[in-house]
């Protein structure tokens, strides 16, 4: 590890964008931004083209490396930058696993097949791109409810994180799918209510936050006939 990491993130305005600016506010890492945003061109351009060929942000450079996916942008960040005052991963083998299990159906179960689908699909968000289809949202918010349970199960013992008494970056990837549940009028379930509002405490996640939010309003560019 660098002790002068030359980090730039590219990426600002949306929920998963948000969490590569948390890590790195946790981790205390100094970074620049690329304020590009979703949708507006700017992920096109032929020299974020060259950097990312999917077009798609957010996008970590660390140095001439580069890694894309938030979540794996989230776990690059995890193992490269930990140090034992500022962990976002655990060391145990078993811990580690655990973790790598809520990662995965975090990202997977209440993002991808859940919270993504509506967006896809709603009106007011990407349906006019993707196709406007107010029965399949409704089911994602349903499906997104039912696997909201294994995370209303794990909060039941008075645990403050996800995975126990330590903040990890699972806690980063949870909170941003809780946050954007709500933003979509899904709700919530019981134990999650006070376990987001420490989260949302975090100096880190209040700094990234910040961070996040677009220079200017982002405009998404209008679907070809």
């Amino acid at each position: 590890m660098s002790d002068n990491p030359d980090l730039t993130l590219w990426g600002v305005g949306t929920s998963r964008t948000v969490r590569p600016h948390w890590a790195m506010h946790e981790l205390g890492l100094a970074y620049e931004i690329k304020p590009i945003g979703p949708r507006t061109g700017e992920t096109k351009t032929a020299e974020y083209t060259r950097l990312n060929p999917r077009q798609k942000i957010p996008l970590l450079q660390d140095g001439d490396f580069r890694i894309v996916e938030s979540a794996a942008i989230v776990a690059y960040l995890s193992r490269m930058y930990s140090t034992p005052e500022r962990a976002l991963i655990p060391e145990a083998t078993r811990d580690y696993a655990a973790w790598l299990e809520w990662c995965f159906f975090i990202v997977t179960e209440l993002d991808s097949t859940s919270l993504y689908v509506m967006r896809r699909h709603s009106a007011d968000a990407l349906g006019p791109i993707y196709g406007v289809a107010p029965e399949v949202v409704a089911q994602a918010a349903e499906y997104f409810r039912a696997q909201l349970r294994h995370v209303e199960v794990a909060l039941a013992d008075g645990r403050h994180f996800i995975m126990g008494e330590r903040f990890s970056s699972a806690d980063i990837l949870l909170t941003t799918c809780l946050d954007w549940a709500i933003a979509y009028g899904v709700g919530i379930c019981d134990n999650a209510q006070p376990y987001l509002e420490r989260m949302r405490s975090r100096e880190a996640y209040q700094r990234a936050v910040a961070a996040n939010a677009p220079r200017a309003p982002i405009k998404p560019t209008p679907a070809k006939a």
